[in-house]
């Protein structure tokens, strides 16, 4: 009798240390496998610069939402975020933080993006992973029903930020005056997010905006010693000599472009400014060692900020509505002219991927600091070479003069664009507490 209780508690004992019963803690792997999700719908998708930075904005916080309500005692910088509150709802005995915070971040992308179909068939590979991990189905449950209960309080801060109303305005129509901004070739497209800084942004207050005065552009001018025609010349010149194409390629993020065969245009989809630097982040994120909360907190903050950066920006592209240089070299210099990369559907002043990358770089180097070397191998999946920085502030740099080598942008564009960028990561982490 007595060997046959021994026997069965050594059974019991080994049953209990199975490694299926004591679940694995997700890693910052868990948050790029959930984002490279989020990121596949907007390529999907053809989800715009500005549309895609909300996105990650707001997928992030629902991950790290659910970060803070586990340790609610903990002051935290989403306090400060314009219109928020904190979620107040009851805890749910055995739900895990992590694995919360991974099924709020797919519930908010899921029902956010038009491919949400897409997250729930990925979320239902992830849960099966986790099983496999050890976690019980008792705790898969439970963090899915307080996952479900954030991510709808996420998503009604979301719905209240006036994105869904934007569908009612009056349909925006190029005011086709001289020096204004005009659709170019080869699609045409209509003018994209034409009241994007209408929305209510994560940071910034509307009524103290003077923080982020920069220059008016140069004005149109078509004398050819003017600045502006020399400002155009200049894009011209630099295109004839094929300077900086390598960068141009590497960091055109343009999420729809169209390729002309000579018989018909075949659309080309890629990853949008804002995914390249939540990709960074990733790469950044491993290299450093980041434990899970420190990486979902440095992409929430990275995408608050992008999102605030692309409001500043096309509040200020509408506002100048200056032409591109492809209508204007056109018109002045030669006719036959075309850029090496496709001139993007809104107007030109300031660069918008100058104004996000200036702001990326403050963020990343605020958590990683200032000479954070690394390799960029976020573009392999469109054949382009990767590329080492030895800081985040050089690859902005880079990002930024991309678009004159590119031929989409007026240096004056370019310039402004990473003061305004800059501006906004250093106000941005200020406001979020983050900035000493």
């Amino acid at each position: 009798m007595r060997f046959c209780l021994l026997l069965w508690g050594m059974i019991c004992l080994a049953g209990c240390q199975s490694p299926l019963s004591t679940p694995q803690t997700l890693g910052t792997d868990a948050i790029d496998r959930v984002l490279e999700q989020s990121t596949e719908m907007m390529v999907h998708d053809v989800s715009n610069p500005p549309l895609a930075a909300r996105f990650y904005a707001y997928t992030c916080l629902a991950g790290y939402q659910a970060l803070t309500f586990f340790k609610a005692a903990s002051p935290d910088f989403t306090d400060s975020l314009n219109g928020y509150l904190p979620y107040a709802g009851k805890p749910v005995p055995e739900a895990d933080a992590k694995l919360t915070a991974i099924m709020a971040m797919a519930g908010v992308s899921g029902k956010l993006q038009p491919s949400g179909n897409l997250m729930n068939t990925w979320m239902t590979r992830f849960k099966d992973s986790c099983s496999d991990a050890g976690f019980s189905d008792k705790i898969i449950a439970a963090s899915q029903l307080l996952a479900d209960s954030l991510v709808n309080h996420l998503l009604q801060y979301a719905r209240s930020d006036g994105y869904k109303q934007m569908s009612a305005f009056t349909r925006y129509a190029p005011s086709k005056k001289e020096g204004k901004w005009y659709p170019t070739p080869p699609g045409y497209f209509p003018a994209v997010e034409p009241y994007f800084a209408k929305i209510r942004p994560f940071t910034i207050d509307s009524s103290k905006l003077d923080e982020f005065a920069i220059p008016s552009p140069a004005p149109y001018d078509i004398a050819k010693k003017s600045e502006f025609y020399q400002s155009a010349l200049a894009v011209y010149e630099a295109d004839k000599k094929g300077l900086g194409r390598d960068i141009a390629a590497f960091w055109d993020c343009n999420p729809f472009a169209l390729s002309d065969n000579g018989h018909l245009l075949i659309g080309l989809k890629k990853i949008s400014p804002g995914a390249h630097w939540m990709g960074i982040a990733g790469i950044a994120a491993r290299q450093a060692n980041l434990d899970f909360e420190t990486s979902l907190k440095l992409r929430t903050v990275l995408g608050i900020c992008m999102m605030d950066g692309f409001w500043l920006c096309w509040r200020e592209k509408y506002r100048t509505d200056r032409i591109r240089p492809e209508t204007a070299i056109r018109k002045l210099i030669d006719p036959a002219w075309k850029p090496f990369l496709q001139t993007p559907p809104f107007p030109e002043y300031p660069s918008g991927h100058s104004v996000v990358s200036s702001t990326a770089a403050e963020v990343l180097t605020k958590f990683l600091g200032p000479e954070f070397a690394y390799t960029d191998t976020v573009e392999r999946r469109y054949g382009i070479a990767d590329r080492k920085y030895s800081s985040f502030q050089q690859a902005a740099e880079e990002a930024s003069q991309s678009r004159f080598a590119g031929g989409i942008h007026f240096k004056d564009a370019i310039e402004n664009g990473q003061t305004l960028g800059r501006a906004m990561g250093k106000a941005g982490l200020k406001k979020l507490g983050l900035s000493n």
